[in-house]
């Protein structure tokens, strides 16, 4: 996609140090202004069934000419994996067949965040790094009800809890944030398998500069360092003002979930 901006675009999967195998999925398509993780919730069947199932609805749109065509084709899609994954949780005589979902798109000078459960995106702006998004968690209730802070959520028994998910319910229930975007904007989307174990301050030293495959990386090994317990999936796009005619550069392909860092870089 031409547009306003020109992407550099990081990714890297890893299936943890507890798990034997990753239910994460990721997709990261510049061309058109669209990433996405999906993670497969786990202690359910057939997770990483439900998570491909989301990134391949999400691989093959074509580019849009307005940010409403982009977001309107996103839904139907979603919508409609929803509904798959609702019959086959149903032929399968099995409660969830679900994942989690993030979601960056961005058309010319604009983004939307679209998500449910806890994956998370964060956007670093200057020197200050926010989240975008909110879990739909059991424990971010809590949180939001002043039941708990922070560091007891850490080690809240049900801290895995998630109160949306796609496959869980009939209808999809999403979240969406938009803004516009500025030069030398940073965006992080990630799943729980970062954020159980690293805290956001340490996301923001970590991501403060530097090519966005060393931020993927390092984040990654922080993580395992710390006992990895989930899987890890993590995307970095950096927002650079286009000049005219340039095209989208420093894309990268996801190759395989399950050997860890596993994501080639190539310039089109």
């Amino acid at each position: 996609m031409k547009g306003a901006f020109d992407f550099q675009t990081a990714c890297v999967s890893h299936v943890g140090l507890a798990r034997k195998v990753n239910e994460d999925s990721l997709l990261a398509r510049p061309e058109i202004g669209l990433w996405a993780i999906a993670d497969g919730m786990g202690g359910y069947s057939r997770g990483d069934v439900a998570s491909r199932a989301v990134v391949e609805a999400l691989a093959t749109i074509a580019p849009k000419p307005s940010a409403a065509d982009l977001l309107g084709e996103f839904e139907q899609r979603i919508m409609r994996v929803n509904a798959d994954l609702r019959v086959l949780s149903h032929s399968h005589d099995t409660a969830v067949i679900g994942t989690t979902l993030v979601t960056l798109m961005i058309h010319n000078d604009h983004f939307a965040c679209v998500w449910c459960g806890d994956s998370r995106a964060y956007l670093r702006r200057g020197d200050e790094l926010s989240r975008v998004s909110r879990d739909h968690s059991e424990v971010q209730e809590l949180i939001d009800r002043g039941l708990l802070d922070e560091e007891g959520a850490r080690i809240w028994p049900r801290r895995n809890v998630v109160t949306r998910a796609l496959g869980a319910t009939d209808e999809a229930e999403l979240e969406l944030v938009d803004g516009p975007i500025y030069t030398g904007d940073r965006f992080l989307l990630c799943s729980d398998g970062l954020t159980a174990h690293v805290r956001d301050e340490e996301i923001a030293a970590l991501i403060a500069e530097g090519e966005p495959q060393k931020a993927c990386d390092d984040l990654l090994h922080l993580t395992l360092d710390r006992g990895a317990r989930d899987n890890v999936s993590i995307i970095v796009v950096d927002c650079d003002r286009a000049e005219a005619g340039a095209a989208v550069t420093r894309t990268c392909q996801f190759i395989s979930p399950i050997n860890g860092p596993a994501c080639r870089r190539h310039t089109p």
